[in-house]
């Protein structure tokens, strides 16, 4: 096998074969890709890549480690990942391990040594596709991988959210004045963190928590925020959601986030073909007229035919016109469907942080 000893096997058939690293073991997941150039730490440790083997493609992944201050979350959220090539050399002075270090901690399984490029061809031209990471393996384990992976379930058959959402509620105190209620979906750090640098007070809740549970807080705000998986899944989070907007409760969507008041306000979503992820997706505000680079990750959209009259598309996607952002005609709620976070990812969105503060006076 030339050193190829792990295996990636595809829903349809297709059997890919590389070089194992991280940790033996076998992992199963809907198989899409990420065009950022870095950021494979946020990557990997972000939950909104739960149920899902991810894929690099830009060539070189692990030259600069990991450090102990990118991570998304408290572990790797990622089933497996696929890459071109792993870097043999760490140059970078925040480096604690090295990527393949940081597989083996959370018993997650790596491939290189593939052609990335071609993989990323066939999911744009077929979709994304479930497949079976194994890392060993032997030859005459590649029939049983192959009816394992063809009866894999779609990832619209899970609730992924409640996987990763905060099994208790969490409090931080950034001795502000405001307190913005998190709902959580799997929220990735950095926008608690852009919060607390506004000096936002944060309560962190489960994403199961009752609509009056959350208005017994007090809060200034909802932010309703990313996550993994078809948002129709969440459907506990939509009613929720729905019972805050009869309560005229501002709030603000990111991501998962703006799929999930879309549908509690009744409009209907999709998923997408291949997904938007990576660091460079372009956004036109329609307000504005202004373009901008935007960080994303997601596998699913909102139709943009379905918005009832009192939701306004305030953003599209300039690649395929899907909807980027929205806002109530009259109440104070509004959400983008990119991460203005980042992280990895332009900085310059960091903005809408101040408008949401501002929207909540």
């Amino acid at each position: 096998m030339d050193g190829k000893n792990a295996v990636l096997v595809l829903q349809d058939g297709t059997v890919i074969q590389g070089k194992g690293f991280g940790a033996k073991t076998e992992v199963k997941g809907e198989v899409v890709f990420n065009t950022s150039v870095g950021g494979y730490q946020e990557a990997l440790t972000d939950p909104s890549y739960k149920g899902q083997i991810l894929m690099m493609t830009y060539p070189l992944m692990g030259n600069y480690g990991i450090n102990g201050e990118d991570s998304e979350s408290d572990r790797i959220q990622a089933e497996g990942l696929i890459i071109r090539e792993l870097s043999k050399h760490i140059g970078h002075h925040m480096a604690e391990k090295t990527l393949d270090e940081f597989l083996k901690d959370y018993s997650i399984p790596g491939m290189e040594g593939i052609d990335t490029r071609a993989l990323t061809r066939k999911i744009r031209v077929h979709g994304t596709l479930n497949g079976i990471l194994k890392y060993p393996y032997e030859e005459k384990e590649i029939e049983e991988l192959k009816e394992k992976a063809e009866k894999l379930p779609n990832i619209s058959e899970l609730d992924l959210v409640s996987q990763v959402s905060t099994k208790e509620p969490k409090n931080y105190n950034a001795k502000g004045k405001k307190t913005i209620a998190l709902l959580d979906c799997g929220v990735k750090k950095s926008i608690i963190q852009c919060l607390l640098d506004r000096r936002v007070n944060v309560i962190q809740v489960p994403a199961k928590t009752s609509a009056n549970r959350i208005l017994e807080y007090e809060p200034s705000a909802v932010l309703v925020s990313n996550g993994p998986g078809d948002p129709e899944r969440a459907d506990y989070v939509v009613e929720t959601v729905k019972k805050l907007i009869s309560e005229e409760t501002p709030m603000f969507g990111i991501c998962l986030g703006l799929q999930i008041l879309a549908l509690a306000f009744g409009a209907r979503t999709y998923k997408l073909k291949f997904g938007h992820r990576g660091a460079n997706q372009p956004v036109k505000d329609l307000v504005t007229g202004r373009a901008h680079i935007t960080s994303q990750n997601h596998g699913f959209a909102v139709d943009a035919e379905s918005m009832p009259e009192d939701i306004i598309v305030t953003h599209t996607n300039l690649n395929d016109g899907s909807v980027e952002g929205l806002t109530h005609k009259e109440l104070p709620i509004k959400a983008v469907q990119y991460h203005p976070e980042a992280h990895p990812g332009p900085w310059y969105n960091y903005y809408l942080f101040d408008e949401f503060i501002e929207m909540i006076g």
